[in-house]
């Protein structure tokens, strides 16, 4: 089968985690030898959050007395493109992997006047108390909001249109590499009338990026990994219990929040309904199983009608 694999930026830095690279390089150590089994039997496209990656960069870049003005967005998901796409690909190989393995700093085309630009809801950066977030929203400017307990700041997040580099990666694709590309969602670009492109100031949702590239290519599955176990109903009450499969249908019935687990849902989703293959959504850890359907949460097409006609 041909799989994309949405690697989230916690699963890949965790929340407890100081950022450090060797601590991030060993995260990325423990995914790539989650997912090389996968590459034995399944063609693999990989790609990767970046939240907790970028939101450090846009934090050194705004504290950088040497700049008139602070990087923009767009650049700073390239850097991380390129840092996690490294680090990514020497390790997917270190673990075994036979293929060619190649990353690709992947440019994501949103519109303008995409909704997302006027409400901010992606997360990035490290986590706060209230009254931290509130004193950093005062003197630079941001946006914050609350990530469970703790608050983040939040930037804009449009909806991905189109993949750039899309026939590279089919191209890639074809000659049998394992391509790591759409990373933090891909670096967001605008096309103008001349079919310039343009980088603009937000942060594309890389589970969007990643379905966007899913259909693109015709894969046959959408792995959402994270650092949850699976998807939980009622979550944070006494009734919390794991969802181990659920319908697009039943779906419409979950109430999750906008920044965390929302995107997967809504990705997962968005996937099944445009193929009718299956989606899933669960800990890196257990991709093989995940795969399998015998952990994490799978999303189906809606369930069959009971009703016979006459």
């Amino acid at each position: 089968m041909r799989i994309v694999v949405a690697l989230g930026g916690n699963a890949l830095l965790e929340r407890k985690d100081r950022p450090d690279a060797d601590v991030e390089r060993g995260h990325i150590r423990e995914a790539a030898a989650a997912l090389a089994p996968l590459t034995d039997e399944h063609q693999l496209i990989v790609c990767h959050g970046n939240g907790p990656q970028v939101g450090l960069l846009a934090m050194e870049s705004q504290a950088d007395p040497s700049l008139r003005a602070p990087y923009p967005l767009d650049a700073l998901g390239a850097q991380t493109q390129g840092m996690i796409g490294y680090w990514l690909t020497q390790e997917l190989r270190n673990a075994g992997v036979s293929h060619p393995v190649v990353a690709v700093i992947t440019q994501t085309v949103v519109a303008e006047a995409d909704p997302g630009f006027a409400s901010p809801s992606k997360f990035i950066g490290p986590t706060y108390t209230h009254a931290e977030a509130a004193d950093l929203a005062a003197r630079h400017g941001w946006q914050v909001r609350g990530d469970g307990s703790a608050w983040r700041r939040v930037v804009a997040s449009p909806q991905p249109l189109g993949i750039v580099e899309l026939d590279c990666i089919e191209h890639l694709l074809h000659i049998g590499a394992v391509v790591v590309c759409g990373g933090g969602g891909g670096a967001p670009v605008t096309r103008d009338l001349s079919g310039q492109l343009r980088g603009i100031e937000a942060v594309v949702d890389k589970d969007y990026t990643s379905t966007r590239i899913a259909l693109d290519v015709g894969a046959d599955r959408l792995l959402l990994l994270t650092d949850v176990a699976a998807v939980m109903r009622d979550f944070g009450t006494p009734r919390e219990h794991a969802i181990d499969r659920i319908s697009t249908e039943e779906l419409a019935g979950l109430h999750l929040p906008a920044g965390s687990m929302g995107p997967k849902i809504a990705a997962g989703a968005w996937f099944t309904t445009a193929t009718g293959h299956p989606s899933a959504i669960g800990a890196l850890a257990d991709a093989a199983d995940i795969l399998a359907g015998t952990a994490g949460t799978t999303i189906t097409g809606p369930k069959p009608s009971n009703h016979k006609g006459a």
